[in-house]
């Protein structure tokens, strides 16, 4: 009944998070009914993340970056390379760097599980960690955050003089990437 090209695109966004596939119906036909143009823009957007690179250092996805292909946050001279902030997504790390009240490095894990439990890959990250003074975990403090806390903690308890919290001045429950940046530099600052 749906033409291939909606199908298609209906398929592909039904992927992305939060979207159902009644909701990929609706975007899909929204897309197409802004006509030709928009449409064009639109792909040349997505086409154009195709040419962003990932940090070998913190995984964040960047546009360009020095020799050895490292973002402009790990490339900065001016920030401590001995404080590390650990967090789960790219959104995460924007939220914080928004507060402009740290200068440390970053790791971003990447999506976290339900069960707390940590990929192969999550705990080579992890592992990358050596020698720091501090790290500092920026999980969002919701039930299943601070059950994979428990975890990371546990793979990181060799790699850091001192291993804290982002104080809980964000509530219990809540995402970090909607935290206001008072709220989130408060956060920041009383970390235990």
């Amino acid at each position: 009944m749906l033409p291939e090209p909606i199908k298609n695109l209906v398929d592909q966004l039904a992927q992305l998070p939060s979207i159902g596939p009644r909701q990929a119906i609706r975007l899909a036909f929204h897309i197409k009914n802004r006509g030709d143009s928009a449409v064009e823009q639109l792909a040349s957007s997505i086409a154009g993340l195709a040419k962003l690179k990932t940090c070998p250092s913190c995984f964040l996805v960047h546009e360009s970056g020095n020799s050895a292909g490292l973002c402009h946050i790990c490339d900065n001279p001016q920030r401590d390379p001995k404080l590390v902030a650990v967090v789960e997504k790219e959104t995460d790390l924007i939220s914080l760097e928004r507060t402009q009240r740290y200068g440390g490095r970053y790791l971003i894990l990447g999506e976290l599980k339900k069960d707390g439990s940590l990929s192969i890959e999550q705990k080579a990250r992890l592992a990358s960690i050596k020698d720091a003074e501090e790290i500092i975990l920026g999980i969002s403090p919701t039930t299943f955050g601070d059950l994979n806390v428990a975890f990371i903690n546990q793979e990181l308890k060799n790699s850091a003089k001192k291993i804290t919290r982002l104080g809980r001045g964000l509530p219990t429950g809540g995402e970090i990437e909607f935290a206001d940046d008072e709220t989130l530099g408060s956060a920041l600052e009383n970390r235990n």
